[in-house]
């Protein structure tokens, strides 16, 4: 399968052929040809790919009603069919929660999304007029009791599942220790909407950033702080599996266009 083979390191034929299909990915990505891929070129790749997926009058834009049918179409047309299933209660939830950051993302309030609202609605967490979004729809993530507020069990619960009351591992007991000494920063015991920015959209750090520095730490063979194709192809595993990049699902769900 595709999947199976994007894992695969790339074999010594294939780090040596200039149209391998790993390169031609590579190749892809890099959209001014300067031989580095970028994260802005990641995102333009990604908005670029699943662009004409919504766009179904050609028009060079997305309105929400494109995008909610294009998206929700089928639970719209035939809703029976979902009343007592998860996919309803997904739907039901998933439905306004995209409406709700499509308005954000839609600055002139037409309901219709040019390339760059609809990068910003695709990738919140890259714009600053998105972030109070992003940090909503954490807190809906977290929040299971739906009281406003993260707990430490909540918390705790976004990243570790218990099993059967066992012991908690070490790293968990740490980040209960975190999440007391640097997250509740109020130490009431929950997080805020302040708290959850505070966490996940710190001032003096950049989660995107700091993931795009270890690719590049990690692939920089050569130490001058760029990435070559070469470099990109010899460290396939970490960038497939990168949250940073997201290439990894996206390739899978769209091998049909490679």
């Amino acid at each position: 399968t595709l999947s199976q083979f994007l894992s695969y390191p790339p074999t010594p034929r294939e780090k040596g052929l200039r149209h391998s299909p790993r390169r031609k990915i590579v190749d892809r990505i890099d959209n001014d040809g300067d031989g580095f891929v970028t994260t802005e070129e990641y995102i333009f790749d990604n908005v670029a790919k699943v662009w004409k997926d919504y766009d179904r009058d050609k028009d060079d834009k997305i309105s929400w009603e494109e995008y909610k049918q294009a998206t929700y179409g089928y639970y719209l047309g035939n809703p029976a069919e979902f009343q007592d299933s998860s996919d309803h209660h997904t739907f039901r939830k998933m439905l306004p929660r995209d409406e709700r950051r499509f308005k954000a993302a839609d600055l002139d309030g037409d309901l219709t999304a040019t390339r760059e609202e609809f990068t910003a609605f695709l990738h919140p967490e890259e714009f600053e007029h998105m972030k109070e979004i992003v940090v909503l729809e954490t807190l809906e993530d977290i929040d299971k009791n739906g009281d406003g507020f993260v707990d430490q069990d909540e918390y705790i619960a976004d990243m570790f599942s218990h099993e059967e009351n066992g012991p908690e591992p070490d790293w968990v007991l740490s980040e209960r220790e975190q999440f007391n000494e640097f997250r509740d920063l109020n130490k009431d015991g929950k997080l805020d909407k302040d708290e959850i920015r505070h966490w996940i959209l710190p001032q003096d750090y950049d989660h995107a950033q700091a993931e795009a520095r270890h690719l590049v730490y990690e692939s920089d063979k050569n130490k001058d702080e760029k990435l070559t194709k070469e470099e990109i192809l010899e460290n396939w595993n970490m960038f497939v599996g990168s949250q940073a990049t997201n290439y990894g699902e996206d390739l899978t769900k769209n091998h049909d266009e490679l």
